[in-house]
């Protein structure tokens, strides 16, 4: 039995290449194909600098998660390095912070597909259609769709063919093969046209950057099924250059195709580029595609933050009521903490309809960006000193440093900044509590990294049922 199992196992074993191209195909989500016209119509055309900058930013991160897992590896990941650079308070933090990011890039999510739905249904409130996502998204989790897993690689081949569609119709349009596009071209020359709101614009508009690129800790997560290990840097070198590639490309050609004064963040940049007299279909079918792909990767997103929530139970960093199951099969408790979370996103769309998106995107970019904060401190502490890595640590925290700088100065990013902050204090003052009570009790946080059982749920918990299924899923983010 053990040879079978062996075997099994090798060919679950991923590539190079492979790894590359489900970061690829699982990275590009809303955060992309909505929030990109967002940070076009607060930073201008030169906002593609700042996808670029991001593009470095994140790699910095993923090189340096890579190099830990290279050395080490660990199923739990950058939960496990930052406890063992820190202790058990940071593996609380870095766990927490990352599942409430997690809850907030499903509320964005949520956001996302209720504003394409309204599209076509302009007159439905959109926290009508917030809440027919979420039960159904819920409804999939609770009962464990076996063939949810197949269905997500079909969908992540549905969105990487709507780019290639998109660049491919967007280039006839612009050659004038096809006629009767609602907009212009215009190349935009000049600091003016490039800098409509000057270097402050692009500043605020640097978080959005950063969030499309969302999901590469998960990248590193899954690094360790990698048949060389050491081979985790090449696979994110290519897989960030092919998303920078995508991007620049891409949103250049929207700002080409369509002036900076009918960007908004109630309509997808690339449905009103596309826009023609001649191609009607094109938009519907576009957004359709949208709205499947939205649809997977919010629900990939409630696979990684119910097995992350049963993961922090089990290990003392939760109540232990949300590692039970009911009918030992159903994980009825954690799913319904994370309802409550998803009814709060539901809430914001029913009282704020025309911020919520802005507003929500922005406290899970920053949700992102504070765990691979933890990510490279821990590198400092477990990695071997080096001129280079340090030299890229700093660029990386620096970067990071920039884009969380820039949500202050502009209105529609402010709140977010301020959700995030508030969250960040409640998941500190619970920390202190835990440690506290521990250290009072004259013991500490139980450490599963060794355990048989730990085996089986730490780095996508939730036991058989969630295990296989998680991986898929948290590979799809934003």
């Amino acid at each position: 039995m053990k040879q079978p199992s062996s075997k099994t196992e090798e060919e679950d074993k991923l590539k190079w290449w492979q790894l590359s191209l489900l970061g690829i195909a699982g990275t590009i989500g809303t955060g992309y194909f909505l929030g990109s016209g967002l940070a076009i119509s607060m930073g201008g055309p030169a906002v593609l600098l700042a996808y670029i900058l991001a593009a470095i930013g994140t790699y910095v991160v993923f090189d340096a998660l890579a190099q830990m897992t290279a050395e080490d590896p660990e199923q739990g990941s950058f939960r496990s390095y930052a406890k063992k650079a820190f202790g058990n308070w940071a593996g609380f933090g870095s766990g927490w912070v990352y599942w409430f990011s997690e809850l907030l890039i499903m509320g964005s999510q949520l956001t996302a597909l209720s504003i394409f739905s309204r599209f076509w249904f302009p007159a439905v409130p959109m926290w009508v259609f917030a809440a027919g996502y979420a039960v159904v998204s819920l409804l999939i989790v609770f009962f464990g769709n076996k063939g949810f897993d197949r269905v997500e690689n079909i969908l992540a081949i549905i969105k990487v063919a709507a780019i290639l569609m998109f660049l491919v119709i967007a280039a006839v349009l612009l050659t004038g093969w096809i006629g009767g596009s609602k907009f212009s071209p215009k190349v935009p020359l000049g600091f003016k046209a490039l800098f409509p709101s000057g270097g402050i614009g692009l500043w605020s508009a640097f978080i959005f950057a950063f969030y499309a690129y969302g999901g590469i800790e998960v990248l590193g997560i899954m690094s360790y099924r990698l048949k060389k290990p050491e081979e985790a840097p090449k696979a994110g070198k290519v897989m960030l250059l092919g998303l920078a590639t995508v991007y620049v490309l891409s949103i250049g050609l929207a700002v080409i195709m369509v002036p900076l004064r009918a960007f908004n963040p109630k309509e997808s940049p690339f449905v009103l580029a596309l826009s023609s007299d001649h191609l009607t279909f094109v938009p519907h079918l576009f957004n359709g595609v949208l709205i499947i792909a939205g649809f997977s990767t919010m629900t990939a997103s409630l696979y990684a933050i119910t097995s992350m929530m049963i993961t922090l139970s089990q290990e003392g960093d939760a109540p232990k009521v949300f590692s039970k199951k009911w009918k030992d099969k159903y994980p009825f408790f954690a799913l319904c903490l994370i309802a409550g979370g998803l009814g709060g996103a539901i809430m914001m769309s029913l009282w704020l309809p025309g911020k919520v998106y802005e507003y929500i995107t922005t406290a899970a970019g920053l949700m992102i960006l504070y765990n691979w904060s933890f990510i490279l401190l821990s590198s400092r502490k477990l990695l071997k000193p080096s001129l280079l890595n340090g030299v890229k640590r700093w660029l990386g925290l620096v970067l990071i440093a920039t884009a969380v700088a820039g949500t202050l100065f502009h209105a529609l990013s402010r709140p977010g900044l301020y959700i995030s902050l508030l969250i960040v204090s409640l998941i500190a003052l619970s920390d202190w509590i835990v440690q506290h009570n521990h250290n009072k009790n004259g013991g500490s946080v139980k450490d599963h990294s060794t355990d048989e059982q730990s085996n089986e749920y730490h780095s996508l918990p939730g036991g058989p049922e969630f295990r296989i299924k998680g991986i898929r899923m948290r590979k799809n983010k934003v």
